[in-house]
């Protein structure tokens, strides 16, 4: 018994040794790093005052601080950075759906802005911005270098001025210039129309009115219909648009699903991560769903499309989606001013992580490029439509009586609308088929 002891105490004594010799260079470790960091900041102290007394040219002292904070944000990835008071406000405003500006979403790559998407309704759709097109200059200075918030502030201007801006377009062999006017930019959040029996609900932007418009759309082109019964599906289009608040995307989510995760959030700290569920409830009841995505599909977006494909509420057409997954949060600082830190990561229900990857589409469907000439399209198009009803002299159809032929003229109206919706929105219009497709089998037992 007495070796037994002494063996249990020699052991303890050993592991308070051992414990000892380990915690003394942890301990010098954490000291000199601690040296390191306190020597980095003299160094950037110094730094500060040889810029204020040296420079060519006196220097505004907080200019010099905010763009040191910038710099150290912005060298994080591309959506950390400083808001000055000015960018905070405007930021307060976008978020309410009306501000000043282009009507573009942006991020940078390789040095260039990229435009992730154009907004709905606004000059830089219009013009014919892209999702996936580089900026290079802007009224003829180059971006290259800048900072992301730098060359935003190049595009900003009076509304009512005429902004150029140098564009790099994949398939295009040589950058063009664009001419945008400046403009007040006011986001409607949803938009909503029927086609046939389906319902278009074409979200914009993840705004505080993208909810309360959703709803109000919603109920209003089903009452148009005569009601639910009468719904064949409903079409959610997603496409170009960049995302916005963390909190619209999970109720848009929630609208459409009656339990289960919608999406969730996880940060360094894995005591700091979220998780946000459905409640019951569906504002579609059961009906099917067709989500429209594309590259210009980004962040709140693909939380949307990635919660209803993991959990087969719908079915996402279109191209991959942007690939945002990262969550910002918007930290107030002293004197109006805010940081954007990148705090998390977004996963979908199934555990995917949206990041640089986005959400693949179920089907994938390209948006073809128009390149023929109108003029012989339509001679072309109005020699494919002639038929037997159009030869002099053909005979009647005796067989079908007036209400028949009315009949088959009001089909044939129809075929010849979504004929015309393919040449226009040929995602959209395959959407259509689809639900017109799953209507044909009825419902699932």
């Amino acid at each position: 018994m007495r070796k037994v002891v002494m063996a249990v105490s020699g052991g303890v004594l050993a592991g308070i040794l051992a414990t000892t010799q380990i915690a003394a260079p942890l301990l010098a470790q954490e000291a000199t790093a601690k040296t390191s960091v306190y020597e980095q900041l003299d160094l950037f102290g110094d730094i500060f005052e040889r810029i204020r007394a040296q420079y060519v040219e006196e220097v505004d002292e907080s200019d010099l601080i905010e763009a040191a904070i910038n710099g150290m944000l912005t060298s994080l990835d591309p959506h950390s950075s400083y808001l000055s008071p000015e960018d905070a406000q405007a930021m307060r405003v976008q978020t309410r759906g009306e501000f000043g500006g282009l009507g573009i979403e942006v991020t940078q790559e390789e040095g260039f802005v990229k435009v992730v998407s154009p907004i709905d309704g606004t000059p830089a759709m219009e013009a014919g911005i892209e999702a996936g097109d580089f900026i290079t200059h802007v009224d003829g200075e180059s971006v290259l270098g800048l900072g992301l918030d730098e060359a935003v502030d190049l595009m900003r201007g009076p509304v009512g001025s005429e902004i150029i801006i140098t564009v790099v377009r994949e398939g295009e062999a040589e950058p063009f210039d664009v001419s945008i006017i400046r403009d007040t930019i006011k986001l409607t959040a949803v938009r909503s129309r029927t086609e046939g029996s389906t319902v278009v609900l074409r979200i914009t932007t993840f705004n505080d009115q993208t909810m309360p418009n959703l709803e109000a759309k919603l109920a209003e082109e089903v009452e148009a219909l005569g009601g639910m019964d009468n719904v064949t599906g409903f079409i959610v289009d997603l496409r170009n648009n960049p995302g916005g608040l963390l909190t619209q995307a999970i109720r848009v989510s929630d609208a459409f699903l009656e339990k289960g995760e919608i999406v969730s959030t996880r940060g360094r700290d894995p005591a700091d991560g979220d998780r946000f569920n459905a409640t019951p409830g569906d504002l579609a009841e059961g009906k099917p769903i067709v989500v429209l995505i594309n590259g210009g599909s980004a962040s709140a977006s693909e939380i949307v499309a990635g919660a209803l494909q993991d959990h087969r509420r719908a079915i996402v057409v279109g191209t991959k989606s942007f690939g945002k997954g990262s969550v910002q949060t918007v930290m107030p600082l002293r004197g109006d001013g805010a940081m954007r830190l990148t705090t998390a990561r977004y996963y979908t229900p199934s555990g995917r992580s949206i990041q640089a990857l986005g959400i693949s589409p179920d089907i994938v469907v390209t948006q073809p490029r128009r390149e023929t000439n109108p003029e012989d399209e339509g001679e072309t198009e109005t020699r494919r439509n002639r038929s037997e009803a159009d030869l002099r002299g053909s005979l009647d159809n005796d067989s079908l009586t007036e209400d028949q032929i009315e009949q088959i003229k009001e089909e044939q109206a129809k075929a010849e609308a979504a004929a015309a919706l393919r040449e226009e929105d040929y995602q959209l219009s395959y959407a259509i088929d689809i639900l017109k497709g799953l209507s044909a089998l009825g419902p699932s037992d």
